[in-house]
C-alpha cells in the first residue's frame, strides 16, 4: 500500500510534477476551443427541433437567407455525402429531413457575419411540423413501433454463469432478496460548453479546431458527411474545457465544415449553456431488478438481474454501455451462479451515451443496495458480508473470465472500514440545513456505509485498439508527438514523466501541444485508457530511443514511431461467456452523513476512499481524480438529475441542473492506495488508468449511508427531499 505521496527530487515516474498547462488554465492564459479565433471568420447557429416527436412538413429558409448579413443556410439537401453519424452505428442525420426525434435535433444551421445575426437567421427558419406523441417509456420501447428504421432496441444481451436454473434453498438456510432501482439521467455538466472552428483549405478540404475526445472517428464521421477523402480533413484538438463523455460524440463538427466548406471562410460556433444540454448525450437512466440468493452463512448463491437502460433518439454508446453494465451487475464478489439480462432502446429522450464509470455507475447503485438488504435479512454486518464474497486474483466473473491481475477488493474493504469515523457536528454550521438553523441536533440521525464497485479498462468485446506515438530527440531534447486528447485528465504531465523516467532527467521534453489526425490515432480518451494506450506507446517509442543511443551514442537524432496494442479481447457468446475485457480497477468509498427525517434534509459529513491503481505516476493528479470522480458520484447521489416533462428538459442551466460546490462536499479522505503493478501488455511502469472508478461506488455509498440513516429503501437516485420528509415509511 502507498499513500498519495511522491519524490521532489526528480522527475521522473512517481513525483507530483506539475501540469504544464496548470498556471496557465489558472491565470486565464490558456486558449479554449471557445477562444479560437481566425480574420474574416463568420459565425454559425443552428436551429433545433422544439418537439420530441414529429413529421417535418416544410422547410421554409426564405426569411433567413434574405437576412442582411447571412452568408449561408443549410439544411439536409446540403449533405453532400453521408446524411447520418454516429459512434457505432450512423443512425443519427447530419440534419433532421423528414422526422425529428427528440427536443434539441438539429434541423438546419446557418453562417453569417455576426453571432446576433446567425441566431436571428436561424430563428427566422420556418419550420411546419406534424406533431405526434412521443414515446418517452423505455420499457414501452421495447415493444412499440419502431421510432427508427434501424428499430427500438439498441442492444439485448444475457449473461448465463455457472447454473441458471439454480434455486436457493429455504430449508438450508438460504435468504432471498429483492429489489428495484433507478437512475435519473445525470449530465456530464463540463463547464466549458460544445465550440470549434473550420476553415476550408486550399487542397478542397477542411480544417477543424475543437474540444473532442476522439479526433480521428471525429474526423471520419466529417469526412463521410461531406464525401470527402479522410486525408482531406484535418482536425485539430483545441483547448478543451471539461469532457467526462460528453466530447466523444460528435456535436456541431460536421455543421462547421459544411459551413466552412460552402462560405469559403472560417466559421465558429460556440453553444450557450441551454443548447449544450440539447448538444451533447448524458447518461443513461436505468431502471434494475435484481435478486440475490445466498447461504445462511453469507455466502453467495445465484446473482439474476434484468437492466433496461434509456438510450435516447439515437444510438450513440448505447451498446458499450449496456455490455458493460450487464457484465459488472454482480458487483465485485464471487458468483457461483448468475442470469442477467439487459437492454438498451430508442425513446424519444435527449441521446444518451459516454458519461464517467460508463453503465458500472448504475449497476453499482443496485448490486450495493441488494447486499446491504441481504446482510439485514441474515442479521449480518455489511462489511463482513462483502469480506466473505469479495474478489480475489484467480476467482471468475460471471462472464467466465478470469481474473488474473490484481484484484485487492477486501484489502480495500478493510482499508476503508478501518478509517476513523468523524465526531460529532460542533454548532450548527455542521448542521443539514446549514446556518440557517433550520434543523436541531436532536433531531439529526447518521449513518454511516460503504459500498465497492469495479469496471473494465480499455476497449472490450474484441474491438481493435491501438495507440500510436512519435518521438524525436535532437540535441537533448526530446520531442513526443501524440494524436491523445487531453481533457483534463494529466496526460499532458504523464508524457513528460514517463521520457524522463526512461532517458533521464537530462533530457529536456517538449510535447507537440497541438494533437492533430496528422500523427496516427490514439483513440478515444474514455474508458480509463489513454495512461495505459497513449503513454504505453510514449513509453515503447522513449525505450527505442534509449536503444538506439545506446547502441549509437554519436548520432545527431534519432527517431521512434510506434503503434502500440493491448493484449487482445473476445466478444461475448450467446449466453455473455468470453474473455471480454483487457482488466480491471476497483475501488471502494465509505460515506458518513447526517440526515433530518422531518425535513429530508442532510449532509455529507464524510467521504473516505481506497483504491488499486497499477502504479502511481504523479501523486498529485491521482489525488485530483479520486476527488473529481467522488464529487460527481456524490451528484448524482445528491442532487444531480436531468428533468424532463414530455421530453422536454426543464432544467437546462447551471442554475437549475445541480452540481456539487466545495460547500456540499466534505474534504476526501484516503484510506489507502494499493500498488500491484499491472501484468498486461503493455501497460506503462504497471500503471492503470485511474479517473472512472472513483465516480463508481462513492455514489453508492453516499445512498446507503442515508438508508442507514432513515431505514428507508429509497430506491431511486438522486435522492430528493421529499424521498425521505415524505415517505409513507418514514418513521417519526
Amino acid at each position: 500500500m502507498s499513500t498519495v505521496t511522491g519524490r521532489r527530487d526528480r522527475r521522473g515516474v512517481g513525483t507530483g510534477a506539475a501540469r504544464p498547462d496548470g498556471i496557465p488554465k489558472v491565470t486565464g492564459e490558456f486558449a479554449y476551443s471557445s477562444d479560437l479565433w481566425e480574420a474574416g471568420m463568420l459565425w454559425g447557429a443552428t436551429l433545433r427541433s422544439p418537439h420530441p416527436s414529429a413529421r417535418i412538413i416544410s422547410i421554409d429558409t426564405t426569411a433567413a437567407v434574405a437576412m442582411p448579413g447571412v452568408r449561408a443556410v443549410l439544411t439536409a439537401d446540403d449533405v453532400p455525402g453521408r446524411p447520418t453519424y454516429g459512434l457505432e452505428v450512423p443512425d443519427q442525420p447530419v440534419f433532421a429531413s423528414d422526422v425529428v426525434r427528440y427536443v434539441g435535433e438539429p434541423i438546419a444551421a446557418v453562417a453569417a457575419d455576426h453571432y446576433d445575426i446567425a441566431r436571428r437567421a436561424a430563428a427566422a427558419i420556418v419550420v411546419t411540423y406534424d406533431v405526434l406523441d412521443p414515446l418517452l417509456d423505455p420499457e414501452a420501447s421495447l415493444t412499440a413501433e419502431p421510432l427508427h428504421p434501424d428499430g427500438n432496441v439498441f442492444r439485448h444481451m444475457v449473461i448465463r454463469h455457472g447454473d441458471p436454473d439454480a434455486v436457493g434453498d429455504p430449508a438450508a438456510g438460504d435468504i432471498v432478496v429483492e429489489g428495484t432501482y433507478e437512475v435519473g439521467m445525470q449530465d456530464q455538466a463540463p463547464l466549458g460548453t460544445e465550440s470549434g472552428l473550420a476553415k476550408p483549405t486550399a487542397d478542397g478540404g477542411v480544417e477543424l479546431r475543437i474540444g473532442t475526445q476522439w479526433l480521428h472517428v471525429d474526423r471520419d464521421q466529417i469526412a463521410a458527411s461531406l464525401d470527402l477523402d479522410p486525408d482531406l480533413v484535418q482536425v485539430e484538438l483545441a483547448g478543451v474545457g471539461g469532457a467526462f463523455g460528453a466530447r466523444e460524440d460528435v456535436s456541431l463538427q460536421i455543421h462547421l465544415c459544411l459551413l466552412a466548406k460552402r462560405t469559403g471562410r472560417p466559421v465558429k460556433m460556440i453553444y450557450g449553456r441551454e443548447e449544450s444540454f440539447l448538444g451533447h448525450v448524458h447518461r443513461h437512466p436505468a431502471r434494475m431488478w435484481f435478486r440475490h440468493t445466498a447461504k445462511a452463512d453469507g455466502t453467495l448463491v445465484k446473482v439474476e438481474a434484468k437492466l433496461l437502460f434509456d438510450g435516447g433518439a439515437y444510438c450513440s454508446s448505447s451498446p458499450a454501455v449496456l455490455a458493460n453494465a450487464t457484465c459488472f451487475a454482480g458487483g465485485p464478489y464471487k458468483i457461483p451462479n448468475a442470469v442477467v439480462e439487459g437492454s438498451a432502446v430508442r425513446t424519444n429522450n435527449p441521446p444518451c451515451g459516454a458519461m464517467r464509470g460508463f453503465g458500472s455507475v448504475q449497476v453499482c447503485f443496485g448490486h450495493e443496495g441488494q447486499m446491504d438488504k441481504l446482510a439485514a435479512a441474515l442479521g449480518m454486518d455489511p462489511v463482513e458480508l462483502r469480506l466473505k464474497n469479495a474478489l480475489a486474483p484467480g476467482d471468475r466473473l460471471i462472464t467466465g473470465q478470469r481474473l488474473d491481475g490484481a484484484a485487492p477488493v477486501a484489502a480495500l474493504i478493510e482499508a476503508v472500514a478501518a478509517s476513523p469515523l468523524p465526531g460529532e457536528v460542533d454548532g450548527p454550521m455542521g448542521l443539514p440545513g446549514g446556518p440557517g438553523r433550520t434543523t436541531q441536533a436532536g433531531d439529526v440521525r447518521r449513518g454511516v456505509a460503504l459500498a465497492v464497485g469495479f469496471k473494465n479498462l480499455m476497449f472490450s468485446e474484441g474491438y481493435d485498439d491501438s495507440a500510436a506515438a512519435k518521438i524525436r530527440l535532437f540535441d537533448g531534447v526530446a520531442t513526443v508527438s501524440t494524436a491523445c486528447a487531453e481533457v483534463g485528465q494529466g496526460f499532458v504531465t504523464l508524457v513528460h514523466q514517463i521520457v524522463h523516467e526512461v532517458l533521464g532527467d537530462d533530457i529536456e521534453v517538449v510535447l507537440n501541444t497541438a494533437s492533430t489526425t496528422d500523427v496516427g490515432s490514439a483513440g478515444s480518451t474514455s474508458a480509463s485508457r489513454q495512461t495505459w494506450m497513449s503513454g504505453g506507446a510514449v513509453k515503447l517509442a522513449a525505450d527505442d530511443i534509449k536503444a538506439q543511443v545506446d547502441l549509437d551514442p554519436d548520432r545527431a537524432e534519432y527517431l521512434a514511431d510506434v503503434v502500440h496494442q493491448h493484449t487482445p479481447t473476445t466478444p461475448l457468446d450467446e449466453n455473455g461467456q468470453g474473455e471480454p475485457h483487457v482488466s480491471f480497477t476497483f475501488a471502494c468509498h465509505r460515506a458518513v452523513v447526517d440526515v433530518d427525517p422531518e425535513l429530508g434534509v442532510l449532509r455529507l459529513v464524510d467521504l473516505v476512499t481506497s483504491q488499486e491503481v497499477g502504479k502511481i505516476l504523479n501523486p498529485v493528479q491521482l489525488l485530483g481524480q479520486l476527488e473529481g470522480g467522488a464529487a460527481q458520484g456524490a451528484g448524482l447521489a445528491l442532487m444531480e438529475e436531468i428533468v424532463l416533462e414530455g421530453g422536454h428538459i426543464k432544467n437546462p442551466s447551471f442554475t437549475d441542473y445541480l452540481i456539487p460546490t466545495s460547500f456540499d462536499l466534505p474534504e476526501l479522505r484516503v484510506a489507502a492506495i494499493i500498488e500491484e503493478p499491472e501484468p498486461h501488455l503493455g501497460a506503462p511502469f504497471g500503471a492503470k488508468g485511474v479517473g472512472e472508478a472513483p465516480t463508481i461506488s462513492s455514489g453508492a455509498a453516499v445512498i446507503a449511508a442515508i438508508r442507514a440513516a432513515t431505514g428507508l429503501e429509497l430506491p431511486r437516485v438522486p435522492v430528493r427531499p421529499s424521498d425521505i420528509a415524505l415517505s409513507p415509511d418514514r418513521t417519526p
